[in-house]
């Protein structure tokens, strides 16, 4: 699991790349990133998979902001980005967000 970051010179906006490797999704079909950069949309933003059989998505995201996100695996699966900057409670008690800041 990783986030990279590449901040762009001029540009109010940061690429953020999301990647889950093969033994994170194991034999996952589908994975979507679930964000507050999506409305927490579970369809919004799928992910492709990778040659190695992980999972990939590369975003822009407004600098000097934070975002909220989790993977969804499969549409029943969810998991936190192991590598965030911070995690925070979700709302519904039932474990965490992860947290990107940009």
């Amino acid at each position: 699991m990783s986030v990279k970051k590449q901040y762009l010179k001029r540009k109010t906006t940061c690429k953020v790349t999301f990647e889950l490797p093969p033994v994170a999704v194991g034999y996952a079909n589908k994975v979507n990133i679930v964000g507050d950069f999506n409305n927490w949309s579970t369809n919004a933003t799928p992910m492709k998979r990778a040659e190695n059989g992980g999972f990939l998505a590369t975003l822009d995201l407004r600098k000097d902001l934070h975002y909220e996100f989790l993977y969804l695996i499969d549409k029943r699966v969810w998991e936190v980005e192991r590598e965030a900057d911070r995690f925070v409670k979700n709302p519904f008690g039932d474990g965490d967000n992860s947290v990107i800041f940009v």
